[in-house]
């Protein structure tokens, strides 16, 4: 969803529901250099609403941000989250440029959840369908006007420029995920009240799913099962996580039950990947944010599916100095979205 080209100079930013996390890379090409990277924490109230006054809270936090950093162009590539972006792949009939972006707009209207005339789309031609050798594959992704006008409204209020919108998913692919990779790979990301997961396979998304369940389901599973307050539960959770000989099991028989539902949901993810791809297998999965934090998690993960599992490298396409490797490697999976938005080709 770009709204200007040919703007070289832009920082990614990712306006989360715990946080808030720009990058600013500095050249071109498949790997950049790092020239800033921050993050502010904000109320997951706050976040979430769309009155003005929280809009307004939201506008001040970034302002906040941005002069924190010390960022030094007013052009961004913002990202936008699950629940707030519907996106598919769909095949059409193989066509000329012309012809094949008016059949998807003819045929989007029976698609995306919103109607066309309120609603802002954009769509990537795939490749070939595995499906039918007459059609092609698109990835079509849709918002809501009154959502995205909001958004640009509230950033163009503290003198940004939005040149693009970009769904999380889509960002999330080209941070972590290598453009020549060919094999089908998963990344899982558990957000606060739900979890991203994309199946990319031949450089681009083939399933972008959102799970509603997140950090916020887990953390209350814990906090009604041992009878504890959410802050002590949010404590435990992330210190034992699914560990079995932590605390005699108490957290991980408390969680199971909400981490099981999101296991299933990635498995019902594979099984619909698999018959639309026959023959596909999954390399391995790229677990990011929550899912590579959550002790245990990623090793549950990897025995439950038999598949390798990595932990996500928002960095893998930039360039910083040697000595802040540590500094860098530590935060990593908390800035894949803003890094892939700030790895866009404009």
């Amino acid at each position: 969803m770009s709204l200007l080209s040919g703007v070289s100079d832009f920082f990614g930013l990712d306006i989360g529901t715990t946080a808030i996390r720009l990058v600013e890379l500095r050249g071109s090409g498949k790997v950049r250099a790092l020239l800033k990277y921050a993050s502010i924490p904000i109320d997951a109230k706050t976040a979430l609403s769309d009155s003005k006054v929280d809009q307004q809270k939201l506008a001040q936090t970034i302002e906040q941000l941005l002069n924190q950093a010390h960022i030094s162009t007013r052009h961004a590539a913002v990202g936008l989250a699950s629940n707030r972006v519907f996106s598919t792949v769909v095949d059409i009939d193989r066509l000329s440029p012309n012809e094949l972006a008016s059949s998807i707009k003819y045929q989007a209207d029976s698609i995306i959840p919103t109607p066309l005339d309120e609603s802002k789309m954009d769509w990537a031609l795939l490749g070939d369908s595995p499906k039918d050798k007459a059609k092609v594959e698109v990835l079509i992704s849709s918002a809501s006007n009154t959502f995205i006008e909001a958004r640009l409204d509230m950033l163009e209020s503290i003198g940004l420029n939005v040149i693009a919108f970009e769904p999380d998913s889509i960002a999330l692919t080209r941070a972590v995920i290598p453009t020549d990779s060919v094999a089908p790979e998963m990344i899982l990301d558990i957000g606060y009240k739900s979890t991203d997961l994309v199946i990319s396979a031949a450089g681009g998304p083939r399933l972008i799913r959102s799970i509603p369940t997140g950090t916020d389901a887990i953390v209350k599973a814990a906090s009604q099962s041992l009878n504890i307050d959410t802050t002590q539960a949010k404590q435990f959770v992330f210190k034992f996580g699914l560990s079995q000989d932590k605390l005699e099991g108490q957290i991980y028989h408390a969680i199971l039950g909400t981490v099981d539902i999101l296991v299933t949901e990635i498995e019902k993810s594979i099984k619909f990947f698999q018959t639309r791809y026959p023959g596909s297998r999954l390399e391995r999965i790229i677990v990011t944010g929550t899912a590579s934090t959550l002790p245990e998690f990623p090793l549950y993960i990897a025995n439950k599916f038999g598949i390798n599992v990595e932990i996500g490298n928002a960095w893998r396409n930039v360039s910083f100095p040697a000595d802040r490797q540590n500094e860098l490697l530590a935060v990593s999976n908390q800035f894949c979205v803003a890094a892939g938005l700030a790895e866009r080709e404009e």
